[in-house]
């Protein structure tokens, strides 16, 4: 054997007689090594190299190795092992955790939101409330954004943008008609919907009472959607009528808007209806042929509207209508004050005072004879045909009593003994 040929280290332990080596002390570095798999039952453990300082002593030989290794020595590894397969669950526990939690989450705002959308299709009014009423009218051309604006503006829907949701699902955001429709809040957003789908353009009523005012009559036209400016601006025009032949240019429109229920399109201006009332009141004015029979009781048109307003105003029964007209046309030609309580009842109204007997103004028959410069209400046709045609008689004075009755007397005592009878109530408010 040469010396520098490998020598084998046999692996089982020397023969008991051979005498054993004194082992010099060794430097022996441990080195970390990855853990293995414990070796099977049997099976021969796992061979490692340690370095070692040149010449030490072989265990089980005579000679010393020329090499720099020796047989493998047990490493030590306090590191605890691994926990792998755990690490993995806890992960996917959590990950589990975290999806379950973004689904309640996510189901949750869908629960909210279809909640939320469900009140938006609601009725603005509801219960015992209200509704309001509004004329809309959507122009050829509009977007769904804009006749949601619209609605909301008038209060008709609760929101825009479930409105246009609503009209998207359900394929309606393009067959939404222009024209002229009567909504309520009382409608769901549905009804209102399907109300512009079939695009039959509404009428509205209208109802102008006999004996009503200007000012109510202003009321009413705002009550049916119509706002106060163009109210306004509608009452201060001038209007081409044979109606108004006989107006002063100062007067106002007090007294012209005749009293009856109209029917018009929601597309209808305060102009228009207007021009309706002035109309019909001109057909009375020739069916009845009032300017004629004014002018024979001395009268024009303006003087005998005015004078109609009055008996309007005057008298509850209009049964009694004549007989009052009679006792205004005999004060008149007797050049007496026509002493008409409802006159300075207007005349306070019309000044923003309180009532007075003794009002000073032109309007208060209390204090000035004559006619007052204007009507003070709008008469009906029954007022009117009472001045065109009197009831013949002489009284001079007339009450209207508690109990709704008109009691006529020639004389001051006997008025007065009437008016202590049958008027305590009615005559105490003044």
């Amino acid at each position: 054997m040469r010396q520098d040929d490998d020598i084998s280290i046999p692996s089982a332990a020397p023969p008991p007689d051979l005498p054993r080596p004194r082992i010099q002390h060794m430097d022996i570095r441990l080195v970390s090594r990855p853990l293995n798999p414990p070796p099977a039952a049997g099976a021969p453990g796992p061979r490692t190299s340690v370095p070692v300082q040149p010449g030490l002593a072989v265990p089980g030989h005579g000679r010393r190795a020329t090499d720099d290794t020796v047989p493998e020595l047990p490493v030590i590894d306090d590191t605890p092992a691994p926990t792998g397969p755990k690490k993995k669950k806890s992960k996917l526990k959590i990950v589990a955790i975290v999806i379950a939690v973004l689904l309640l989450l996510c189901g949750a705002a869908a629960g909210g939101g279809f909640w939320w959308y469900q009140q938006q299709l609601l009725p603005v009014t509801s219960g015992d409330a209200t509704p309001v009423t509004a004329r809309v009218t959507i122009k050829s051309g509009s977007t769904p954004t804009g006749i949601a604006t619209l609605l909301k503006e008038q209060g008709l829907i609760r929101d825009t943008n479930a409105f246009l949701l609503y009209v998207q699902v359900t394929g309606k955001q393009n067959t939404m008609k222009a024209g002229a429709y009567e909504l309520s809040s009382a409608q769901s957003l549905a009804q209102i919907v399907d109300h512009l789908v079939e695009g039959k353009e509404d009428v509205f009523s209208l109802t102008f009472l006999p004996g009503d005012t200007v000012i109510n009559h202003k009321k009413r036209l705002v009550a049916a959607g119509y706002s106060t400016a163009e109210v306004d601006a509608a009452f201060a025009k001038t209007y081409d009528s044979p109606l108004f032949k006989t107006k002063p240019a100062t007067a106002d429109l007090e007294g012209y808007v005749y009293g009856e229920t109209y029917q018009f399109d929601t597309s209808a201006t305060v102009e228009d209806i207007l021009n309706k009332t002035f109309g019909e009141f001109q057909k009375q004015v020739v069916a009845n042929d009032l300017e004629v029979a004014f002018k024979k009781q001395g009268l024009t048109l303006y003087e005998g509207i005015t004078l109609a307003s009055i008996v309007q105003r005057e008298v509850s029964d209009v049964a009694d209508a004549k007989q009052v007209a009679q006792v205004f046309f005999k004060r008149l030609a007797d050049g007496m004050v026509l002493g008409a309580d409802a006159t300075f009842v207007y005349a306070a109204q019309k000044a923003g005072v309180s009532p007075s007997v003794n009002l000073d103004s032109p309007y208060n028959t209390r204090v000035t004879a004559g006619l007052p410069p204007g009507p003070i209400s709008s008469p009906g046709l029954v007022s009117l045909q009472a001045v065109a045609q009197p009831a013949a008689g002489n009284y001079v004075y007339f009450v209207s009593g508690d109990d709704g009755k008109t009691y006529f007397s020639r004389t001051l005592a006997e008025h007065e003994a009437l008016t202590q009878t049958h008027c305590k109530k009615n005559c105490s408010l003044f």
